[in-house]
């Protein structure tokens, strides 16, 4: 053997251990390799989760490289080769995007409300949330062409958008309709919407939008305040003239239920004289007919009577009536004429009386 140099030698063991490494090296990688192609390392999926896989890798050119299309529901734990296999999960649970004023809440620290004008021009911020979940269908759509894990979809698409279409929608209210819960719910309705047309294509589903507090400038609220409260005074006032209205209807148709029972009561009065009067009016129409019966009864008596006084016996019938009414009555014959009693001159009376003193006295002239 030889006697090498000292620099030789060190040369020599520079290069054994150079080799030495390499075959480490090597002998790692095919270990490594050997592991990864008859050994298997677990791959979890939560049971709010869902998993996607991405062969690297392929062996001798069998199958595709890329995200595998079909995704892994959460639950069991998937076994695949490492290194040559990629592992992502998405939550599958609802999530929400809070968006407010208030620096104690919300997804970001500080003021994160929604700030924008009103159709007629005036400042206005809203406190939103917006819950969504993923399509555990789409995750492999998502990790291939969206992002890779949930804060990343949340903060550079959800977020985004989210911010941008309530603000052309809810601008299209007046200002005052923002204090109508059925205006904003309406358009609430239209986000979701709106945002569900636009976040499917990112394997997103909107399943909420909830507007909450909203602030217009703080001089412009004192003047929609005063408004609010001029108009509150309105519409008592219009509740107390309505009121007095009914009040002038009920005593109208008080009024009216009065004269009717007072016309009723007329009716009645003047039907019930009426039946009277015509019942009186039969009654004496009777009588007068009787009356007149009886008067033509008697004229035709009386006719007869005339008949048969102008007859034969007409005579011989007064003769006997004139007797029957001289019938013991007391007869004086007077001298007239000549030398006796001149009527035309004579005061009967006091001949009548003389002759009935005489006959007190008991005397009597022959």
């Amino acid at each position: 053997t030889k006697a090498q140099t000292p620099a030789t030698g060190r040369k020599d063991r520079s290069m054994i251990r150079k080799h030495t490494l390499q075959r480490v090296a090597l002998g790692s990688l095919v270990v490594g390799l050997a592991l990864s192609l008859t050994g298997c390392f677990p791959h979890p999926a939560e049971p709010t989760q869902v998993g996607v896989r991405t062969i690297k890798l392929t062996l001798f050119g069998f199958g595709d490289k890329g995200v595998e299309p079909d995704h892994y529901p959460g639950g069991p734990t998937y076994w695949f080769p490492p290194i040559i296999n990629d592992w992502h999960t998405f939550d599958t649970r609802l999530q929400n995007l809070e968006m407010t004023i208030s620096a104690a809440r919300g997804d970001r620290r500080g003021r994160d409300d929604l700030p924008f004008k009103t159709i007629d021009g005036n400042d206005i911020s809203l406190d939103m949330i917006i819950s969504y979940r993923i399509v555990p269908q789409d995750a492999p759509m998502i990790l291939q062409h969206v992002a890779e894990n949930d804060e990343d979809l949340k903060n550079n698409i959800v977020r985004i958008i989210a911010r941008s279409t309530p603000r052309d929608i809810f601008g299209e209210l007046l200002t005052e309709d923002f204090y109508d819960a059925k205006q904003r719910t309406i358009k609430a309705e239209a986000v979701k919407e709106k945002l569900n047309e636009i976040l499917a294509v990112y394997g997103v589903t909107v399943t909420a939008v909830s507007p909450k507090d909203y602030r217009f400038n703080p001089e412009y609220q004192r003047a929609i305040e005063d408004k609010k409260v001029a108009d509150q005074q309105v519409e008592k006032n219009k509740a107390s003239a309505s009121a007095a209205e009914e009040e002038y209807k009920k005593r109208v148709e008080e009024a009216k239920g009065d004269v009717g029972k007072m016309r009723a009561a007329a009716n009645g009065e003047f039907e019930r004289a009426k039946i009277e009067a015509d019942a009186y009016y039969i009654q004496q129409t009777r009588l007068a007919e009787a009356i007149e019966a009886e008067g033509r009864a008697e004229a035709e008596g009386i006719l007869r009577m005339n008949e048969a006084l102008s007859g034969a016996g007409g005579e011989a019938m007064v003769k006997i009536a004139i007797a029957e009414a001289l019938l013991n009555k007391k007869i004086m014959l007077l001298p007239i004429g000549g030398g006796g009693i001149d009527v035309r001159s004579t005061d009967i009376n006091e001949l009548l009386q003389l002759y009935g003193i005489q006959q007190i006295t008991g005397t009597s002239s022959k």
